[in-house]
């Protein structure tokens, strides 16, 4: 007898941090991005990582951003702080992590993506392939 398929129900797109995500992450950032007590104080963590969410979901510039996320350059400052760091791929462990206790991962199927663009300036500009030998047609002159 064949095995039921176990259904598990597709959690739903992620826009913005929830709370019970950020009851995840928040312990995380605590750790590997703590608040310098000097300078100037930083936007609201859990705004600017809906922000970048939302970036990186819709494709929109930074300086396009919601306002409801904060300042887009400080946003794009704490994305660009959190790759030098690691952040985001430790927020991704732990995701992954658990949503394998969930059921929610499906280590059989994987995905490669990519994609092709327009090359800027029109690409490179290189010279005409010279011969490497000399025409051997029979009417060659």
């Amino acid at each position: 007898m064949a095995r039921q398929k176990r259904k598990v129900k597709p959690l739903a797109t992620l826009w913005e941090v929830s709370d019970k995500l950020w009851d995840i992450i928040q312990p995380l950032l605590e750790e590997l991005d703590p608040v310098s007590h000097t300078g100037r104080p930083r936007i609201d963590q859990r705004a600017a990582l809906s922000g970048i969410i939302y970036q990186r979901r819709s494709g929109c510039q930074w300086n396009h951003l919601p306002r409801q996320f904060g300042d887009d350059a400080s946003v794009h400052r704490t994305f660009q702080r959190w790759v030098e760091k690691g952040v985001l791929e430790c927020f991704w462990a732990r995701l992954v992590e658990h949503g394998a206790e969930l059921g929610g991962v499906d280590w059989r199927w994987q995905s490669a993506d990519g994609a092709m663009g327009k090359a800027r300036f029109g690409g490179t500009m290189s010279a005409p392939t010279p011969r490497t030998g000399r025409k051997t047609a029979p009417n060659a002159v």
